[in-house]
């Protein structure tokens, strides 16, 4: 019989007459019958009617508390085969099922003396469980099952460690269980979950550990056990969900002074090129951020400005978007001046100012604005030729464009050196609108400098706990 005429045979198969014979096999007292019977419903499992797997589940889960015997596989093992196949199917309805209906205690119960092929087995099923439902991950919590998983990593190698740290990953997704992991020093596992198992595993880890990274004592603790390396791996070997997961957890670490260094020398920082260059929203907009931590470091700076002008003069539009957001934050950053002066990114930019794309006119045109605030920077925009430029976006369509054009020009008015240049703007109402705001904004930003400047550093140092 070839496989799809078997195939076919299972479907037409009469689900509810199975099932009643299924029952009649479990009312006999032939165990050997029982466990045939358990193990054949476990390989059938991917063709049943999910209503008649939900039948089954409750008598699976009473196979499972009836006493031990020395059969190879015992009924148990096989309940719990049975269980860990129908866990897979449903999209999550039949592993919730199976959580509700007292299972978990059982299975974790058998766990505490099992080895072997039923230790096996009960793991794998287990890991099912948390894994296609989330809400049975509490269930296992409040029974002991962190605490068991945990024991066993102690001891534990091979396929078997795998699957457990699978389950940790699912269990550490919760804030009770992370703050169990941190106490009980066992930080080392969620490390060694981002290096090895399945993907969406590793992915798991990767979002536990930039939960934990929040908290200043928890963020020691992972740098110190590697988690900076396995994360960088992660982003460079991850699909595109992983990638941008392990980025933000990677983010979230780096955004301490003391791991700024550990994070970019780990070469974090072409990574997040990449992600700043990807088709994942997301993973710009962390990328964006990260680069604005790692650049309060000249040294990385540099670096990240290399990155940044090699997108600018590339095909990408969105990617351009992007980097030129990245250089409107940077262009603030006052211990900058000379990275941006010798990075060659003022002509770039004074050449964007004429792109097709609106985005990047916006983003440009505000980083040009930015840049103009500062004398050295203003001197070098002009002599690259960005005074005429800005002149012509003060009728660009984009109001945004208009007022960073405006903006600029405000600025270059105030120059000495560069103020006979736009004298036949003055009287532009765009360039006068501005020039009025300019002149609140500046007042209300010296008003926010001194509020600052009273607050406590408690403020400023302020960090989420574990409790």
């Amino acid at each position: 019989m070839s496989r799809l005429d078997k195939k076919t045979e299972e479907l037409s198969i009469n689900w509810e007459k199975a099932f009643h014979l299924y029952e009649s096999a479990i009312a006999c007292h032939d165990k050997s019958l029982q466990i045939q019977a358990t193990l054949k419903l476990a390989h059938m499992s991917s063709h049943a009617p999910e209503n008649i797997l939900a039948l089954v589940v409750p008598i699976l889960v009473e196979l499972l508390r009836r006493p031990s015997d020395n059969q190879s596989p015992s009924i148990q093992e096989a309940s719990a085969y049975c269980l860990k196949c129908i866990s897979c199917q449903g999209e999550g309805r039949l592993s919730m099922i199976i959580g509700q209906s007292g299972a978990i205690p059982s299975l974790l119960s058998l766990l505490q003396d099992s080895e072997g092929s039923l230790q096996k087995v009960l793991l794998k099923c287990l890991r099912n469980i948390v894994t296609f439902a989330g809400a049975n991950r509490m269930i296992v919590l409040r029974n002991g099952g962190l605490e068991i998983v945990l024991r066993l990593l102690t001891s534990t190698s091979g396929v078997l460690r795998r699957v457990l740290l699978e389950i940790l990953t699912a269990l550490a997704l919760l804030k009770e269980a992370r703050r169990a992991i941190f106490n009980s020093r066992s930080v080392r596992f969620l490390v060694e979950s981002v290096r090895c198992g399945s993907l969406i595993s590793r992915t798991r880890a990767a979002q536990a550990i930039g939960l934990l990274g929040l908290v200043k004592k928890a963020r020691r603790a992972l740098v110190s056990l590697g988690a900076v390396e396995v994360l960088v791996e992660l982003i460079r070997i991850g699909d595109a969900s992983a990638k941008v997961v392990a980025a933000n957890a990677l983010g979230l670490i780096s955004s301490h002074i003391d791991y700024i260094r550990p994070v970019a020398e780990a070469g974090a920082i072409p990574l997040y090129a990449e992600l700043l260059e990807g088709c994942e929203p997301l993973g710009k907009e962390i990328a964006e951020d990260v680069f604005c931590i790692l650049a309060i470091f000249e040294e990385n700076a540099a670096t990240i400005f290399d990155h940044l002008v090699r997108i600018l003069r590339g095909s990408d539009s969105a990617a351009k978007v992007a980097a030129a957001d990245v250089l409107w934050d940077l262009s603030s950053y006052k211990h900058l001046i000379d990275i941006v002066q010798n990075s060659g990114v003022i002509p770039i930019l004074v050449e964007l100012l004429t792109d097709d794309s609106s985005e990047i006119k916006e983003k440009v045109s505000g980083a040009v604005a930015q840049m103009s605030y500062n004398a050295a920077e203003r001197l070098a925009l002009a002599d690259s030729g960005a005074i005429p430029h800005l002149i012509d976006l003060l009728r660009d369509e984009s109001e945004e464009v208009r007022d960073n054009a405006a903006e600029a020009l405000v600025n270059f008015s105030e120059d000495p050196l560069l103020s006979d240049r736009i004298s036949h703007v003055l009287d532009d109402p765009s360039f006068q609108n501005m020039q009025d705001r300019v002149i609140q904004i500046r007042a209300s930003d010296a008003h926010l400098e001194v509020s600052l400047r009273d607050m406590s550093s408690e403020h400023l140092t302020w960090e989420p706990s574990l409790s």
